[in-house]
Parts: structure tokens; sequence; C-alpha cells
């Protein structure tokens, strides 16, 4: 094709997606992928040769200017997107999570405003559904009409889990208008049990952490949750996956033909329990919940990728600052802020040590992280795609760029990175929004207009990232 009509054309890279890799220019008009090809002409040429060109990746789980307690997390929908970009993610994910008396209407609108006024980045979000009640699950067929088909639920937490009686009225509910329902999955009772024991023997520090929110914990609750699910035809979406048992029991239920997708996070993967042996208090940083976890589960997890039984990799991006709200808990771990940054890292990350080292491939990586969430929250292929007519958000990926983390270099709204001092090899040199430049070469360009509001649209019999009804 040779043609004067396009606004941008990239040049010479290896064009990416979750099924093929296509050494082709990519032409770009009016804000869209117009066209793949050889010899395009546009008024606009960024030069590729060396690169990757990939889909902008696609983040289902964020957590911005979140409340916690006394505090909400540190980066806000300005600065957590725009960290995102810096790190090839072109959409997020957040929650909403109603107040007390509070609709799920007008909780969703609210949401949407405080997104809409700082988003740097179009963005979806989902639906927490912090009680079960006949009043809450009436407006479930309202949200999806509004575009949220994704929900969330808890199985711990006070104000926020759900009994079993009141999962299985959420579950009813959401399979009646064919969305799908996140859970949040540890035991409960098996958290105040061990949290008890700690605090009895006087062990208040954040070193107890781990040991009050166990493995078996996670593995118990995925089990019981997948049975609920199964008895409600619920389409099930286990959130942060962090165990081998986690994984073990959703290879279970995919075998069982149960419409269950499993999602993990670069934390799981890349860190360990270890941390939790810092002096000090420096095992705050890594508070999160689920906690970090010992030898043999990150083996599992990469596992649970590479065959399929884990289909998605978000990043649970919860950022506190390790001074002045992390240390809210520094004379009981039960009230450190839980969570941890990673919005900007985890294409580099997934790359670095997914790819590089062989666990994954090139089109699995783009899956994980571009398509697949994009898929599955209903968004592709308008994003997470190549694909013409698909938004042009595209990350030009230069897989030979070196750079060793620090918290310094990071955009990120926080005072720390947990991932402080691991090499990289494989970072984006350019990002792509909406066909507008916003990221080249380690500068920042000025980007016309916010984020966009992305209504989700689930087609029904979808029952995960592939479109398998098992």
């Amino acid at each position: 094709m040779n043609t004067d009509k396009f606004d941008l054309i990239i040049r010479g890279g290896q064009l990416v997606t979750e099924s093929e890799i296509v050494p082709t220019d990519l032409g770009i008009l009016r804000g869209k992928v117009a066209a793949w090809g050889q010899d395009l002409r546009g008024s606009l040429v960024l030069d590729a040769h060396g690169m990757l060109v990939l889909p902008g990746a696609v983040d289902p789980h964020v957590h911005l200017a979140m409340p916690a307690g006394r505090t909400r997390s540190s980066d806000d929908w300005a600065t957590g997107t725009l960290a995102a970009a810096w790190g090839g993610t072109t959409t997020v994910i957040d929650f909403v999570e109603p107040e007390l008396g509070q609709s799920l209407a007008d909780a969703l609108q609210s949401r949407r405003e405080e997104a809409e006024e700082k988003a740097v980045l179009d963005f979806g979000l989902h639906m927490t559904l912090r009680w079960a009640d006949p009043q809450t699950l009436a407006d479930v067929p309202r949200m999806v009409a509004a575009g949220c088909p994704s929900f969330k639920a808890y199985t711990t937490y006070d104000g926020f889990l759900l009994d079993e009686r009141g999962m299985l009225r959420a579950m009813r509910a959401v399979a009646a208008v064919d969305g799908v329902l996140m859970v949040h999955c540890e035991d409960n009772s098996m958290i105040e049990t061990a949290q008890a024991h700690l605090v009895a023997d006087g062990q208040m520090g954040p070193s107890a952490h781990p040991a009050s929110r166990p493995p078996e914990a996670e593995g118990a609750a995925i089990r019981h949750v997948i049975e609920l699910a199964a008895q409600t035809g619920c389409q099930l979406y286990v959130v942060h996956i962090s165990t081998r048992e986690g994984v073990e029991a959703v290879q279970a239920a995919k075998a069982r033909g149960l419409p269950v997708t499993g999602e993990t996070c670069p934390q799981y993967l890349l860190l360990s329990d270890a941390k939790y042996e810092l002096p000090g208090f420096e095992p705050a940083k890594y508070v999160c919940s689920p906690p970090l976890r010992g030898a043999g589960h990150a083996d599992a997890l990469w596992t649970g990728l590479s065959r399929g039984f884990l289909e998605v990799v978000g990043t649970d991006h919860c950022p506190f600052n390790f001074k002045g709200q992390k240390d809210l808990g520094a004379e009981d771990f039960r009230l450190i802020p839980n969570g941890l940054p990673g919005i900007e890292l985890r294409m580099a990350l997934m790359y670095t040590f997914g790819v590089r080292t062989g666990r994954l491939g090139l089109l699995e990586w783009v899956r994980l992280c571009a398509t697949a969430p994009a898929i599955r929250f209903g968004l592709h292929p308008r994003k997470g795609s190549l694909s013409p007519g698909a938004d042009a958000d595209v990350v030009i990926f230069d897989p030979e760029r070196r750079m060793v983390v620090s918290s310094n270099t990071l955009h990120e709204a926080v005072d720390y990175t947990p991932y402080e001092g691991l090499e990289l090899v494989g970072y984006p040199k350019t990002v792509l929004v909406a066909g507008d430049i916003l990221i080249d070469d380690g500068r920042l360009h000025e980007r016309r207009g916010p984020g966009r509001f992305l209504p989700g649209r689930l087609e029904p019999g979808v029952r995960n990232h592939s479109g398998n009804t098992g």
C-alpha cells in the first residue's frame, strides 16, 4: 500500500500482537489504527527499526486515590495514569467502592467524574458489591447498562466481606446479566484465627503479616468460591492469585469447563516472603494482601501463565508511602495500609523475567498484559489490539534498553518501589495514546484532552479471554 492519507507512520518495527509477529509498518489516522503495510506514507514518521511495536497494555486491577481507613492510596488519577503510560500501559480499570447508604448508580457517577477530571488515559470501572441486599442487587442491571459489567466481592475485610449467602445472591444477580464477578479470595476465619494467635504472642511488627494470611487461606477460599460459582453459573475472575494452591484450584475448575479466569501480579512472580525478614520496619514496604509467598509458589504461577491456567497479569497497584502512611501501623501490623506500587513496571518486568528467560513468548506477553484483559472486560478490539479500527494506543518497545530500577526515576507518587535495584532489559521507548505521542525517548509530550470512560460491553456467552464457553 502506498498512500499519503496517514497522520503518522511507525516504520520498520516488528508488530507483535497476541497471535502474530509481523515485520511491517503501521499507519495511524485520526487516532485509530488504519493499516499495516510496507512503504506507507504519512505526515509524521517514527523510526522503529530494531523495536517491538505493541498494543498499549491494559491494567485491569488498579487502586488510584483509594480510601483506606485514615488515608488513601498515594497515586491519584493524574499521577497514576501518567506513571502507567511511562511503562507502556495505556488503559486502566479501577474500582468503584460505594459508601454506606450510597446507591451503586450514584457511586459510579461520582467515581467516573473524579477520574474524568484528572486521568490522562482512558479508563474503565469495576463495581464493588459491599452488600448483597435486594436493593443493592436490583441496581446490577443498571450498572451493566451504564458500561460497568464487572463487579467485585471479597471473602475478607470488615465492611467488605460477603458471607456465603451474600456471595450466592451476588453471583446470581451478576450471572443474570451475563456479568463477571471478581473475587478477592482469602478465608476470613483462618485470617482472624492466625491474627489472634500472633497478637496473643506479642508479634505485632510487620514481619508477622505473612503468617496472618497463610497460603491455605487463599487456596480454601478460591476452591469454595469456585463451587459457589458452579452452583450459580456465574462467570468468575479470581484476582491476584499468589499460591500454588490457587493455581491448582483454577486449573481444576477449567478442567471441569467452569467459566473461571485467573489473574496474578508481578510481585507474586518476582518477590518472596524473604522481604518480611528485613530489619526494623522495612518489611512494611511489602505488606500487601495476599502477602508475598515462599519458595515454590512463584514457579507454580509461572507454570500457570505458560499453560493458560492463569490468563491475565494485572498489578493490583495500591501505593502507600513508607513514611507517613505505612507507619500508621508502626505498633500493629494489622493497621499497616495494605498494598504495593507497580503500575509503571509491569510490561518491563514481564519482558525481562518472562520473555527473556524463556518462561513466556512474545505473543503470550502481549496477550497476558494487553489483549486478554481487554477481552475479559469488554474493551476489545478497541483496546489491546493493533487491528485496523482499534484506538491507536501503541507502544514502541526497545528490547535492549537497560535500566536499574530506582524510585528516584519512576513516576509513581510513592517514596519507594518494591523492585528497587532490579536490572531490567527491555523498556518502552515511545508511547502513543489515541495517535498522539505522549512519551518519547524519556520525554513527556503535552497531550490535549483528558482520558475517557470506557463502557465495558461483554458479549453473552463469553466465558474467558479466548471466548470459550466451556
